[in-house]
């Protein structure tokens, strides 16, 4: 099968989120299954500072919009074997940021995700390249189908191709004022309840949704709770009509990446059937982080954005309860004001019981992952997950609230004592926290329960070889909707 993946940020090359991850490690697992897959994104700025090897295509396409015809260049790079695709329009994606900046969303982003839409179309065909399948991704992508299915409904390049759009976190739909349609070039007839007006504005997201032939998000449990006004953003009603027409897919990590038996910054190295050198890693985490040097104190430990949809008001009202605990408490992250100052407050009040890292460092999270005995995740919501599936393949137990992938990918002893891998809790309470925290205490105490959950955790496939799997027979489930 012939698949191009379209995306607004594919890992290594740009990343802002989630997205980016799953746009960089699924191409390469459906290729492995022995099927030709593309990529194609835009040309940032940082793609130029990033990449190496980029080849300038003899291909240039050209879009209408807004009155104007705007050009973009196409160059070819890799992402490990595979062919990717950029786009170049300097006057577009030549900034700073991919979305915006400091002061906000770039004002003209309508205009810069709409001719990605219309320029990856039209590089089928200057490329001459016709997938059978085109995996679109986030609002960024939306008005792919919308195309596809109006104005390219009667073009024979395209009309075979099917249509997957994978919404990754759906509090992000792409809203724009009324105008950006005729911006667009788009048929003024799409501001309809039917196809992409939204409460008297457009949304790509929605347009996306009701065009595509299939509709996916990254996990089972998130597909069902963004068919409800809990967690729908507005878009429950919407996406219950199309209830026929969607399903969730447990994303996956790239094993090769998150491997404690080969992670080169770890101090020591272990392994499910081996896993005395996390003992190491816990040492080396506790005087690296100035905590006490006590093998006997569970580490509890978050490696998270500061902002409330990841729990930390949660955390917040339970932290003086925490601290009663008999633990040690390290946090790595950085994110929305309010959060920011409240760990910063706690810098230093807590000497070798508490460090607080405020900031990103890729090397300490693998530290701290491996080092620590529990990962905290208290989510609002949460559409998949990273931080759960790398705690568990590190063998660090994860606390969590049961929503979203974390409902789907940690298992509770209350619930399923044989697949036990962590610890849940549902009411959104800081009460709550604690007391799923206790039960995950009392089970460290007891060390051959804790070393067979541990040796569990790390045992789990969350590769993406699984998902891999699922996504091919979505993609052949595409192409029976599309041509019957």
């Amino acid at each position: 099968m012939k698949i191009l993946l379209v995306a607004s940020e594919v890992v290594p090359f740009a990343k802002t989120g989630g997205l980016a991850d799953v746009a960089g490690s699924l191409p390469h697992a459906v290729a492995e299954l022995g099927h030709e897959v593309r990529v194609l994104m835009p040309l940032y700025r940082i793609v130029r500072q990033r990449a190496t090897h980029l080849q300038p295509l003899a291909a240039e396409v050209s879009v209408a919009m807004a009155g104007r015809v705007y050009t973009g260049r196409i160059w070819q790079g890799e992402l490990e074997g595979l062919p990717v695709y950029f786009l170049d329009a300097p006057e577009f994606f030549d900034r700073h940021g991919l979305y915006g900046n400091e002061h906000g969303d770039y004002a003209d982003n309508a205009l810069r995700f709409g001719f990605l839409c219309r320029a990856a179309l039209a590089a089928l065909k200057v490329l001459d390249y016709q997938p059978e399948v085109l995996h679109l991704n986030d609002w960024q992508t939306g008005l792919i189908p919308v195309l596809l299915r109006t104005e390219l409904a009667e073009d024979p390049f395209y009309r075979g191709m099917a249509t997957l759009l994978t919404i990754h976190n759906l509090g992000y739909q792409g809203l724009f004022p009324p105008a950006a349609l005729a911006e667009l070039g788009l048929d003024p007839a799409l501001f309809s309840m039917h196809a992409m007006e939204y409460y008297g504005k457009i949304s790509f997201l929605k347009g996306g949704i009701v065009f595509a032939d299939l509709v996916s998000t990254v996990s089972e449990t998130y597909c069902q709770e963004i068919q409800t006004p809990a967690h729908g953003h507005g878009f429950d009603g919407i996406l219950r009509q199309r209830a026929g027409h969607l399903l969730g897919i447990v994303n996956g990590i790239d094993t090769r990446l998150w491997d404690p038996g080969h992670d080169s910054v770890l101090p020591a190295h272990y392994t499910a059937t081996d896993p005395t050198g996390k003992g190491s890693n816990k040492r080396a985490l506790q005087r690296g982080l100035g905590l006490t040097c006590d093998p006997d104190v569970p580490i509890l430990a978050m490696v998270t954005r500061l902002a409330t949809q990841k729990g930390l008001d949660l955390l917040e009202a339970a932290w003086s309860g925490l601290l009663d605990r008999h633990l040690q408490f390290v946090l790595l992250g950085s994110g929305e004001k309010i959060h920011e100052e409240f760990f910063t407050g706690q810098r230093g009040r807590h000497p070798g019981r508490v460090a607080i890292c405020l900031g990103f460092d890729d090397a300490l999270s693998r530290h701290i992952y491996a080092g620590s005995d529990l990962f905290l995740m208290p989510s609002h919501y949460e559409p998949c997950g990273l931080g759960q599936l790398i705690a568990l393949r590190y063998g660090t137990i994860p606390v969590v609230r049961r929503t979203g992938g974390l409902a789907d990918t940690v298992h509770d002893p209350l619930d399923n004592g044989e697949q036990a891998n962590g610890f849940c809790f549902r009411e959104p309470t800081g009460q709550a926290l604690l007391a799923a925290l206790d039960r995950a205490l009392a089970h460290f105490g007891d060390t051959s329960a804790w070393r067979q959950m541990v040796r569990r955790a790390m045992s789990q496939d969350f590769s993406w070889r699984q998902s891999a799997r699922r996504y091919l027979e979505v993609y052949q489930l595409a192409r029976q909707v599309r041509n019957g």
